[in-house]
């Protein structure tokens, strides 16, 4: 390893030996309790098993473990919290079921090259993959699960969607009597440099989101996470203040005994969680009408000097240039048109389906002597 990726992550691992780092996601009740319910749900699966817990922190998540019945635990922590976790373990009297290994997950050997019935673990940074912390997780999966073994959570999205921040910006407007807008438009393109990690209401969002990218832990590989990139084009829900481009995540937990889906979302209109959400700021505001088309290319790529972080770059684009989806819900006189025929043409289907058509759904035969 060389120097500079050893400082980093001694600096990353050293960063979690700060305990109002722990508190803050303790305290978190949207992430605690939904892995506590993950857990806990699925007691029937747990029950005997053997588990991983990839960065442990303070080891809750192995006691939720323990108490859904998991026969054993292995609790791994590279930073000196371990320490406490083994207080937190014995403590809650599982010291006999939880075993805390400090050490990077890849560097830890289970006895008889043992294989683990599960991981679990909660690796999710700022924007879902600042921090990198998943990349221990993919190794520990390669490393340690058994074939058809479970992974918590299983999958991730992250989501994007246009916004405004007013309440980053009207403030300024009317400061102690004085208008400050000056000041707030050279603090918007100051901060257009780094993404701002702040709460977003779901009233400010200007059009509907769209999925960046899914990530399957079960099947990516790490160098899989390196690069993601999306380009859309939609129109604005409601006339506003375009001011920047909104980034959070949901994550999705195995479905297990024919349960309901327990999902982490850490989105504008869900409870609020210690990630908050992503804001990629525009150095300048646009203000837009409802429907009007709002165009845009995110890129999202890992650091080439520290992995641990990503460059996201935000692409405005001219709407008039880029080819919409279909349908399209801006006000462009192509898009409404095409919205207008496939509209007409599901209201025909549907009259013919009522209408007892028993050919409408049937595909043309193919002549295997045309091939």
């Amino acid at each position: 390893m060389d120097t500079d990726m050893s400082t980093e992550n001694s600096n990353y691992f050293s960063s979690y030996e700060d305990l109002e780092v722990h508190r803050l996601m303790l305290e978190d009740d949207a992430r605690t309790a939904t892995y506590r319910k993950a857990i806990l749900d699925n007691k029937s699966y747990f029950r005997g098993k053997i588990v991983m817990d990839v960065g442990c922190g303070t080891g809750i998540l192995s006691i939720f473990c323990a108490q859904a019945g998991a026969k054993k635990v292995y609790a791994i922590e590279a930073s000196n919290i371990a320490n406490l976790a083994k207080e937190i373990v014995k403590a809650n009297n599982f010291d006999n079921i939880i075993e805390v290994i400090h050490s990077k997950v890849e560097d830890v050997k289970l006895p008889d090259n043992l294989k683990v019935d599960a991981i679990i673990s909660e690796w999710m940074g700022f924007y879902l993959l600042h921090e990198g912390m998943l990349d221990s997780v993919l190794t520990a999966r390669d490393m340690f699960l058994k074939e058809g073994g479970e992974i918590f959570p299983e999958s991730a999205i992250i989501y994007v969607a246009p916004c405004s921040v007013p309440s980053l910006y009207d403030k300024w407007e009317n400061s102690y009597g004085v208008n400050l807008s000056s000041f707030a438009r050279h603090l918007r393109s100051d901060k257009s440099s780094k993404p701002e990690i702040m709460q977003i209401n779901h009233e400010d969002l200007l059009g509907p989101e769209i999925a960046l990218n899914w990530i399957n832990l079960r099947d990516d590989a790490v160098n899989d996470l390196d690069s993601y990139s999306v380009q859309h084009v939609l129109g604005a829900n409601r006339s506003g203040r375009y001011q920047g481009l909104c980034v959070w995540f949901e994550c999705n937990f195995p479905v297990l005994d024919g349960e309901e889906r327990i999902i982490l979302n850490t989105s504008p209109s869900s409870k609020l969680t210690h990630w908050k959400q992503t804001v990629i700021l525009l150095p300048e505001e646009q203000k837009v009408e409802k429907q009007e088309p709002i165009a845009f290319k995110l890129d999202m790529n890992r650091d080439g000097v520290s992995s641990r972080r990503y460059n996201l770059e935000l692409t405005l684009l001219d709407p008039e240039e880029v080819e919409h989806p279909m349908p399209c819900s801006c006000h462009m006189t192509k898009c409404i048109l095409v919205k207008a025929v496939m509209e007409q043409h599901t209201e025909h289907t549907i009259s013919q389906l009522q209408a007892g058509d028993s050919d409408v759904l049937q595909e043309d035969s193919i002549d295997d002597d045309d091939n």
